[in-house]
């Protein structure tokens, strides 16, 4: 053995230690959590109601740093950028395994991360402003067949699940709406309150309020069932498209080649906090269900989306800019 092979050696049984050390002290300092999406949109609102009770279990502040921009894709690179030490996390909207298809990105996603759980899914809902005349789905399509293209529906951006969902349902139901995409969930259910946009698709989260408080009617729900979210709202399945699915969901992530017992004792306090009555009453309250999966279950999960909505993404050739 020549004395570089024994310098290195050397160097890796010292390294040894010092990362089994690291890996029981974890976590030793604060814990970021990156949020790819601005403050005020549902991704955000979920992680604020388990951070508390997730930093409690930890013994350390889990700070959320909100990175939003090009459909949730910029937080998500630096993230998938981040050393795998256990110290940068990820909660990812759909939008993740849609703009696998959509963007030209520097990662992929099942490869840049390792999946800790599926937390929520919950159905997108389509909702009328109260002062438009649509009061049934089916008025929207007859309209929309009536005259195409001049009747708009809001998202929270290009490409996300409630963009090509809505775009599904064109494809199936042959009529064309007018995309209006927005930098975000909180921009636009702005605009939709305001009844600046006729129609909404979005995830009940950021809209359940409005839709109690009647300025938004919903007209259906992207679940197979009926959601108890959206109570009296009947799902597309049921309103002439068979077997339409497309729940929406929120994902936690990790950097792959983060260590086992790191990324399992992240897991074990995730399911912990998502398993605390408040927390998970909280959550629910907004308009979603929690799931609290294993990683197995999340990493088949993503795959399927990825491939599900990427073929949508090309079927209909839509475009970052579409």
């Amino acid at each position: 053995m020549n004395r570089r092979s024994m310098l290195a050696l050397a160097a890796t049984g010292l390294a040894a230690p010092r990362l089994l050390r690291a890996q029981e002290a974890w976590p030793d300092r604060p814990i970021r959590l990156i949020v790819p999406w601005p403050p005020g949109g549902s991704t955000d609102t979920i992680a604020r109601l388990f951070q508390p009770k997730l930093a409690e279990i930890l013994g350390k502040p889990v700070i959320i740093d909100n990175r939003g921009g090009a459909s949730g894709s910029i937080g998500a690179i630096e993230a998938s950028r981040a050393a795998p030490d256990g110290y940068t996390w990820m909660f990812a909207y759909d939008n993740e395994a849609t703009n696998q298809t959509l963007l030209r990105l520097p990662y992929r996603t099942l490869e840049a991360f390792v999946p800790v759980s599926l937390v929520a899914t919950g159905p997108l809902a389509l909702v009328a402003h109260s002062s438009t005349p649509y009061r049934t789905f089916q008025d929207v399509v007859a309209a929309a067949r009536k005259a195409p293209d001049t009747i708009s529906f809001a998202s929270s951006g290009v490409g996300g699940l409630a963009h090509v969902s809505t775009t599904l349902l064109q494809q199936q139901g042959g009529f064309n709406l007018v995309h209006v995409p927005y930098r975000g969930g909180g921009p636009a259910v702005q605009d939709a309150v305001a009844g600046q946009v006729p129609l909404f698709m979005s995830n009940v989260v950021i809209i359940s309020q409005h839709i109690r408080a009647g300025t938004l009617r919903p007209l259906g729900v992207t679940t197979l069932k009926a959601s108890r979210h959206v109570p009296g709202t009947a799902p597309f399945a049921e309103q002439g498209f068979p077997d339409f699915d497309a729940p929406t969901w929120w994902a936690f992530l990790g950097r792959a080649g983060t260590p086992e017992p790191i990324r399992r004792r992240m897991q074990d306090a995730l399911v912990q906090a998502l398993a605390d009555a408040d927390v998970r009453t909280r959550i629910e309250e907004q308009g979603c269900d929690v799931r609290a999966t294993g990683p197995e279950e999340c990493s088949r999960f993503l795959g399927r989306e990825i491939e599900r909505w990427g073929q949508v993404i090309r079927d209909n050739k839509i475009s970052a800019d579409s």
